[in-house]
């Protein structure tokens, strides 16, 4: 089961998302979790790497909506991955 954690900016951001938005995020999220799962994100996701940030992906949530995260390192109590999601909104957040 992967676990994961939220960075400061991300908290931030998820604040600043109208209800929909959130409720968006979180159905994307429930896609990414079966990704992290299979190896193969749902393709509605567009999950690459972010060429600003070595290490760093983006995925599509929405029209306008983008997130960034990262792999983190594993949770000694799980076998699934660990996320660490740093960003959250519209492609504002690249800027």
């Amino acid at each position: 089961m992967p676990t994961h954690e939220e960075s400061l900016r991300f908290l931030a951001d998820y604040a600043k998302l109208s209800p929909a938005q959130q409720a968006a995020f979180r159905r994307a999220t429930q896609l990414f979790r079966e990704g992290l799962a299979t190896g193969e994100f749902h393709p509605s996701l567009r999950v690459k790497g972010f060429k600003s940030e070595p290490g760093w992906y983006e995925m599509s949530w929405a029209p306008d909506g983008r997130a960034l995260w990262a792999y983190g390192n594993p949770v000694r109590s799980n076998t699934g991955p660990h996320i660490v999601w740093l960003r959250v909104g519209t492609h504002d957040i690249f800027s």
